[in-house]
């Protein structure tokens, strides 16, 4: 975790019913966190707090990059990031996360929200995150299909079109004809 305080909310200080912090997000922020999915990124982010009669609202926007690896070819690529996300927050006994409510202790109402701003970016990288076509890699581009030959293309080692296969798959072929 952050341990500089820079985002910890102390709900006692709120002047008015609305805060507005901004952050600008580097690599060190990443390093801070000690997580390997995301290591660096150049990032933007945005905490609004409103006071509602329950408690509070947490309205969070990030913006920027992050690099993180290709899944083809392991190599970095950039990610672009526009994410939002809104965490509700009361009061109670203990400090409680349900992943929509977070209860933090009225006799200690500050609550770091670096973990939040976290999650926020990681949950808007796809799922699949591969560079465009034709900017992997080259060692790794020559192991690629590509849309214009199918998967299933004899390898160099083939001889032959009439390679011995299994009879099994052959009457499931005949199936769809």
């Amino acid at each position: 975790m952050d341990t500089s305080g820079r985002f910890k909310i102390d709900f006692r200080d709120l002047a008015g019913d609305e805060m507005t912090r901004t952050w600008t997000l580097d690599d060190s922020f990443f390093d801070s966190l000690d997580e390997q999915d995301i290591k660096h990124g150049q990032l933007t982010a945005t905490l609004r707090v409103k006071k509602k009669a329950e408690g509070f609202q947490l309205d969070i926007r990030a913006t920027g990059t992050v690099e993180i690896p290709c899944d083809r070819c392991l190599e970095p690529m950039t990610q672009p990031i526009d994410a939002e996300d809104s965490i509700k927050v009361s009061f109670g006994d203990t400090l409680e996360d349900d992943g929509e409510r977070i209860t933090v202790p009225e006799d200690r109402p500050v609550l770091d929200i670096s973990w939040n701003i976290y999650e926020t970016i990681a949950l808007a990288i796809p799922i699949v995150h591969t560079h465009p076509a034709g900017q992997c890699a080259e060692e790794f581009s020559q192991y690629l299909v590509t849309g214009d030959e199918p998967a299933d293309a004899p390898g160099e080692g083939d001889s032959s079109d009439n390679a011995p296969t299994d009879a099994r798959w052959d009457a499931l072929k005949a199936l769809l004809k």
